[in-house]
């Protein structure tokens, strides 16, 4: 119990922030990214290599000046993350808008259950966060649990505030067995890179040899449940809009790898277009296909 102490300080610290306004929360965040680029060098080691090998055509000012870009961003995503805690309906309405949605409720209407995937692009927590409100189904958004007991309890907690059920990633063929009967959207990251002893396969993406998972394509070629993706635009600091995009609406008539084609070049294609709202301190590439 004691060794928990720091953690529910720190929280109860996230908590207090969490109550300002965000306007106040972004002078902070404009400090933090000083702080993160210019003092500590968080991770710059790793974006730098991910953005060059991403985009080996652009110059080293070209890769410096998207660099800055993310860290900024990233600066603000953490506050406003923070701000999950506290904030209203009616203000992350007010800030993440949705087009084609009305598809999607369709569906759930019909009692026709879904797959969704997007990637960490934007703020996805956010997005999850939002579309839990909008969408007239279930919505299980799948999760990495974290190894900090108390930080993965307040994830919990921030996370399905308004409707959602977290599903941790082992436990996703469970849940959709255990729902059956009820009319759901299962969220996906596609972007996550797995473990080596999971279903994956390996794919050309940024210029790099990248794996990415089967699970959702298996799942939804079984179930013939529609596909869609979650495109997240950033309007401008703190404003976001997601554009639901059916991907693939009869998966058992689908080739295999098909469905995970689709959705990693859309990925790939909205990183091209704004490279720094994704997240580039991940270590993304630390697996490579063996020879």
């Amino acid at each position: 119990m004691l060794k928990r102490v720091p953690s529910y300080a720190g929280l109860f610290f996230i908590y207090a922030l969490s109550l300002l306004p965000l306007r106040v929360l972004y002078l902070f965040a404009t400090v933090l990214y000083w702080m993160l680029y210019y003092v500590f060098g968080y991770r710059r080691a790793v974006v730098t290599a991910n953005l060059k090998n991403s985009f080996p055509e652009k110059s080293n000012s070209e890769i410096q000046l998207i660099e800055k870009r993310y860290f900024k961003f990233l600066a603000a995503l953490i506050f406003e993350i923070i701000k999950m805690s506290t904030i209203s309906k009616a203000e992350l309405q007010r800030r993440f808008t949705f087009k084609n949605l009305e598809q999607l409720n369709q569906y759930a209407e019909n009692g026709i259950s879904v797959l969704a995937c997007s990637g960490h692009y934007g703020n996805w927590e956010w997005g999850t966060l939002a579309i839990g409100i909008s969408y007239k189904g279930d919505n299980y958004p799948i999760y990495r649990p974290l190894s900090n007991k108390a930080f993965d309890q307040w994830f919990n907690h921030i996370r399905t505030r308004f409707g959602n059920k977290l599903i941790a990633m082992r436990q996703t063929y469970r849940a959709i067995a255990e729902s059956r009967n009820t009319t759901t959207m299962f969220l996906f990251g596609n972007d996550q890179a797995p473990p080596k002893e999971e279903s994956h396969q390996w794919m050309t993406f940024l210029n790099q040899e990248t794996s990415f998972q089967q699970g959702m394509e298996k799942i939804a070629i079984k179930t013939n449940r529609p596909v869609f993706y979650l495109k997240l635009s950033v309007l401008k600091k703190g404003y976001y809009e997601v554009e639901c995009i059916p991907l693939c609406l009869d998966p058992a008539a689908s080739t295999q790898q098909e469905i995970t084609a689709l959705h990693t070049r859309l990925l790939e294609n909205i990183i091209r277009e704004k490279p720094e709202y994704w997240l580039w301190s991940h270590k993304r590439w630390k697996h490579q296909p063996t020879q």
